[in-house]
Parts: structure tokens; C-alpha cells; sequence
């Protein structure tokens, strides 16, 4: 079986947040693209071709498509192994947590969403188990969690990276406040920061900062 290196390309990288992570300038989301639109040899082609324009950044969620998004992405990187179109290692992968995989369903149970360390572990072994792979490199919180402290969730994401399941942990729509607070609460505990945050529209989010 053969694999590939990153395919020759114009496509610009960046480090991801101050690590040392380098992602394309472009990435690739499955918000509703997987299951939801395409069937799977199509959702194939399109990453394909998204990987051979130099994209090595690709993005899902626990609760994209209620779990099958993170089915159709590991089936793809699988393939493209097998094929050797691309290696894992040539890939940056991410998801996140929050919502669950039940909100089609009303939500779940009251543990299923927020980013309690009972959800983070557990949400994160869903998620690595419907990818069937061993880990993905970033692992975002989806939203903040009011309810939780935040000494909770950063403990909670570093337990994660130390279980080998992420290298990295970053935030998603959270204010500028609550990602100060979690850097502080990581400084003070000698855990590891959040590298990145992931925003959305500003004509939707401008209030966030």
C-alpha cells in the first residue's frame, strides 16, 4: 500500500494559533455536506480534489449530521490510505464537542451536550469511535458552557491530550473574556492553553468581542 506526501500546490500555511502547527489557509468543513447532501463517493471525490489544491485542514463536529459527518470523514481518510492518496499523518483533522449526537432527538439526556468532563471524555470516545481512528489533531469546544467551571473544561481538554486522543484543544464562539479566563486558569494550573479559536460570521457574532 502507498501513500502521499502533500501534493505540489500554491496553497498558503499557517501556524495554527502559537503552535506549531501548520494548517492550509483554506480549510474544509462537513457542516452539511456529508450525509446530509452527497453520497459517499461523492463526498470522497470532493475531499480528494479539496486535498490535491493543497487543503490539509478538514473540520467536523459530534454533531454534524447527529454523528454520520465524523462517519463519512474517517471512511474517506481511510480510503485515501488504502488508495494511497494521502497518509493520516498528512491530514490535519478536527472536531468538536458540545452538542452531542442527539439534538435531532431533543437533546438527550441532561449529560449529553455542555462541556462537563463527564461529556468531554465521553463525547470525545463517541467521536473517535464513529471516525474509527485513533486520534484527530484538534479538538474544539463547540460553544462555552455556563454551567460548567472553567477550571472543569480546561482540565477536561488536557486530560484529553493526554490520553493521546488531540494534540491540540481549542475554543469555538467564545468571548474574548472567556478565552482570557481559560488561558489564566491553564497558567495557574501549568496546563496547556487553548492554540486557536474558531469564529463564525461577524454580521452574526460582532457582540462575542
Amino acid at each position: 500500500m502507498g501513500s502521499s506526501s502533500m501534493p505540489t500546490n500554491n496553497m498558503k500555511y499557517r501556524f495554527l494559533g502559537n503552535s506549531g502547527l501548520l494548517v492550509s489557509k483554506f480549510g474544509f468543513g462537513s457542516f452539511v455536506t456529508f450525509d446530509m447532501q452527497m453520497d459517499f463517493e461523492k463526498s470522497y471525490a470532493v475531499f480528494e480534489r479539496a486535498f490535491q489544491s493543497g487543503v490539509n485542514f478538514f473540520d467536523s463536529a459530534e454533531t454534524y449530521a447527529d454523528g454520520e459527518a465524523e462517519k463519512f470523514i474517517g471512511k474517506i481518510v481511510k480510503t485515501g490510505v488504502e488508495r494511497g492518496v494521502w497518509s493520516r499523518e498528512d491530514l490535519v483533522l478536527t472536531t468538536k464537542l458540545f452538542f452531542g449526537t442527539k439534538l435531532a432527538q431533543g437533546g438527550g439526556g441532561p449529560n449529553d451536550t455542555g462541556l462537563s468532563r463527564k461529556h468531554i471524555v465521553e463525547g470525545m470516545k463517541g467521536s473517535l469511535k464513529r471516525f474509527d481512528l485513533d486520534y484527530v489533531d484538534v479538538v474544539f469546544c463547540h460553544r462555552q458552557d455556563p454551567y460548567t467551571p472553567m477550571e472543569e473544561i480546561v482540565r477536561g481538554m488536557n486530560y484529553m491530550i493526554e490520553q493521546g486522543w488531540a494534540f491540540y484543544w481549542g475554543t469555538s464562539e467564545w468571548t474574548g473574556a472567556e478565552i482570557i479566563e481559560a488561558c489564566e486558569v491553564a497558567d495557574r494550573l501549568g496546563l496547556i492553553r487553548p492554540v486557536s479559536l474558531r469564529y463564525c460570521s461577524p454580521a452574526l457574532h460582532d457582540g462575542l468581542f
